[in-house]
């Protein structure tokens, strides 16, 4: 059984897909772009504060999912540049804790929107 999550703590999914679906003990976060759910734009400019809004966006889906960082085994992070790997890296780490989540990075062509990182998550809920 597939259950919907839906928030208005992030962004509206801009496309035919859910912000998350919670199904088999785990949630399954779609790609966040840095988009702020109050003004519909972005951020800021900054990589930093991109990677900030978007794991801000994930971890407000989760919430709404009785769900926290704590509880993401995996991510990916797709970036416009990967030389902004480092300075993503160094906003990620504000979000999570050992044992910290598998992750894949990747440079990516472009990004909707012009967007300079798309993050998305998998958390595994069924151990609680």
């Amino acid at each position: 059984m597939k259950e919907v999550i839906h928030t208005s703590n992030a962004p509206a999914a801009i496309g035919p897909y859910s912000q998350a679906i919670k199904a088999g003990g785990a949630i399954y976060v779609s790609g966040q772009l840095p988009v702020d759910p109050a003004t519909g734009a972005f951020a800021d400019d900054t990589i930093q504060e991109q990677t900030r809004q978007s794991l801000t966006n994930i971890k407000n889906i989760l919430a709404c999912a009785g769900a926290d960082m704590s509880d993401v085994t995996k991510t990916t992070v797709l970036l416009q540049d990967i030389a902004d790997f480092g300075a993503m890296n160094e906003v990620y780490a504000e979000f999570f804790t050992e044992p910290y989540p598998a992750r894949a990075a990747f440079q990516v062509a472009a990004l909707p929107k012009g967007a300079k990182v798309e993050i998305e998550a998998v958390a595994v809920i069924s151990e609680k």
